[in-house]
């Protein structure tokens, strides 16, 4: 079971770009960026959410989350499943998911929301030796 701490949701400036895009102050050409490595992590690592994509509308949108920490060594900056999440939880002291939002058909992508996981306890690092 996961204990997420230090959780930012970022709604508010969701729906405010999103604003910005129904007043033709913003272009959907600079929200629809999402890129290949994006798209597919949406394809192979996203859960589908009971949302349409607010841009085109055509299509549920996917949500990816990307881990990132210095305990993580080689798998941080990497899209994991919930499943995944759970398991680093339990075997890293601490490292941050961020939440991206994707829609699969006209690539827009908004950060959600990014929270901190781990088991809070430090590493233990091994004996120091002598001279070294």
């Amino acid at each position: 079971m996961l204990n997420p701490r230090q959780v930012v949701d970022y709604a508010l400036q969701r729906r405010a770009l999103l604003g910005d895009v129904r007043a033709g102050r913003v272009g959907p050409e600079e929200v629809c960026d999402a890129g290949a490595y994006l798209h597919r992590a949406a394809r192979f690592h996203g859960t589908t959410v009971d949302e349409t994509c607010p841009v085109c509308r055509k299509e549920p949108l996917a949500q990816v989350s990307w881990v990132f920490g210095e305990s993580l060594r080689h798998v941080s900056g990497s899209a994991r499943s919930g499943a995944d999440l759970e398991q680093l939880a339990a075997h890293h002291p601490e490292f941050t998911v961020h939440v991206v939002e994707v829609c699969r058909a006209c690539g827009w992508n908004h950060l959600v929301r990014s929270f901190v996981l781990g088991t809070g306890r430090r590493q233990r690092r091994g004996p120091r030796t002598a001279g070294g």
